[in-house]
């Protein structure tokens, strides 16, 4: 034996029975009366089978249609998403040439671009001192008086008028 391991050699615990006992179970012996009973509930069987079949089915179905119905929402979803994803881009490009538009008339509503094209594509040139017509006018004033007199109405109450007709204004 050795001495330095704790285990002891051709030692095995002491088996426990069990504090009740077992009552082995009886099976009928199997016999033509009982074939015709199996034969009776087989007949009816097949009815609560086909019951629980067609629940299964019906079950199966719902989930079928509840399934499709999150598909087809996800298909539109992913339609609309690309149909905003293109209206932004060409919401981009509207803008994009909105701005291009905005610079090309700041250009040209410069002094010396007017000045330019008009020289180049009407042939225009500046005034000079030959082109210049003076007109002489005579000094005399051609404005009319008004022909009728402008007539003030008195707004005033009965005292205010005898105040005036007694100071004579």
């Amino acid at each position: 034996m050795a001495y330095n391991s704790r285990y002891q050699y051709e030692t095995s615990p002491r088996k426990l029975q069990p504090e009740y006992e077992r009552i082995p179970k009886k099976y009928p012996k199997k016999s033509t009366v009982r074939k015709a009973k199996v034969n009776k509930k087989a007949k009816v069987q097949p009815k609560k089978q086909m019951k629980s079949q067609a629940k299964v089915m019906l079950y199966v179905a719902i989930g079928f249609i509840i399934l499709f119905a999150i598909s087809y929402r996800n298909s539109v979803i992913n339609e609309k998403f690309s149909e905003i994803k293109s209206l932004k881009a060409n919401l981009a490009g509207i803008e994009k040439e909105n701005e291009q538009l905005k610079v090309n008339i700041e250009n040209n509503l410069n002094l010396k671009s007017v000045e330019q094209s008009a020289k180049e594509m009407l042939g225009m040139q500046k005034l000079n001192n030959a082109q210049t017509v003076y007109i002489n006018l005579p000094k005399e004033d051609y404005v009319e008086p008004a022909s009728e007199e402008i007539k003030k109405e008195d707004n005033s109450n009965w005292l205010e008028k005898v105040i005036n007709f007694i100071t004579g204004n």
